[in-house]
């Protein structure tokens, strides 16, 4: 007969909102509940007042994990992003944050972690210790991963330079990676701006992609970012065409 151990919650000896700011954190019943409530007000608050579109969610993989990456120009990124995830993965969702923003104080803490689900992410430190919470994140089926490898937002909604960090995270790796583009976004909810316009919102989700054969050197993870960056301006060119 096999011996019964139990093992704590390793946050277990943290205070509530210690466990929110952390990357992995074991959330209540009561949290699960009110993420879900967000998550049907987010998508119908997104439909009916930025009559968004989402086009190719036949794209998403229908198991294991993955990451999306986008352009990142507004706060509606992240929401609109995560509205196109299947409702059934929605705690299993996880959009980047700036650390210094997002978790900044209580109230932030508690909209970015309870609500969104977010990761806080230290833009003015190392980002090995992230980067390794990534992907022990992904190690696990079924979790999805949404990173704005421009690093910050656009002032000009133009796609800016994807940093290496996305190749660190995915080069010699099969994780899937989908490109996307999320349109209009920059004009809806301008940086700088308190609310948000009443703007048009197109997200365009490309076929995923993944990177097992590309060398984990600098070069290698450079060039994973360079492929991605250069997926999602031709999302965004198919787009203008239009």
């Amino acid at each position: 007969m096999r011996h019964w151990r139990y093992s704590p919650e390793a946050d277990l000896d943290r205070t509530f909102f210690e466990r929110l700011r952390g990357f992995h954190r074991r959330p209540e019943m009561s949290v699960h509940l009110l993420r879900s409530l967000a998550s049907l007000f987010l998508r119908g608050w997104l439909k009916l007042y930025h009559r968004l579109e989402v086009a190719g969610r036949e794209n998403l993989p229908a198991r294991g994990s993955y990451v999306l990456v986008a352009n990142h120009a507004s706060h509606l990124d992240a929401l609109c992003l995560l509205s196109a995830v299947p409702l059934h993965k929605v705690q299993r969702a996880f959009p980047a944050a700036a650390k210094d923003y997002f978790f900044s104080h209580l109230p932030a803490t508690a909209a970015s972690a309870i609500f969104l689900n977010a990761l806080p992410f230290d833009r003015k430190a190392d980002s090995s210790g992230s980067l390794d919470a990534c992907r022990r994140l992904l190690a696990h089926p079924g979790n999805v991963l949404i990173l704005f490898p421009e690093g910050t937002r656009s002032s000009s909604g133009e796609l800016g330079r994807f940093r290496s960090g996305i190749g660190r995270l995915l080069a010699g790796t099969d994780i899937p990676v989908l490109p996307c583009y999320l349109d209009g976004a920059s004009k809806a909810w301008p940086k700088g701006r308190l609310l948000p316009f009443p703007r048009k919102l197109r997200l365009t989700l490309g076929p995923p992609r993944s990177y097992p054969e590309t060398a984990t050197d600098r070069e290698g993870c450079q060039s994973v970012a360079a492929d991605l960056q250069a997926a999602v301006q031709r999302l965004a060119s198919i787009r203008l065409r239009r």
